[in-house]
């Protein structure tokens, strides 16, 4: 089921829908891996995983 909440386009995710640009799952984890987080880019998605 595509979730129209969450756009993404990272097709190598195996929660990727595919056919469009959305995620699969419901809800998704959003982390930082820099402290504090001062741009999207010290942000991740912590759901991906591998396709």
């Amino acid at each position: 089921m595509v979730n129209r909440s969450i756009a993404c386009n990272v097709r190598d995710c195996k929660y990727h829908a595919q056919n469009e640009n959305y995620c699969t799952l419901n809800a998704i984890q959003v982390v930082n891996h820099t402290t504090p987080a001062t741009t999207k880019e010290s942000t991740d998605c912590g759901s991906f995983e591998k396709k």
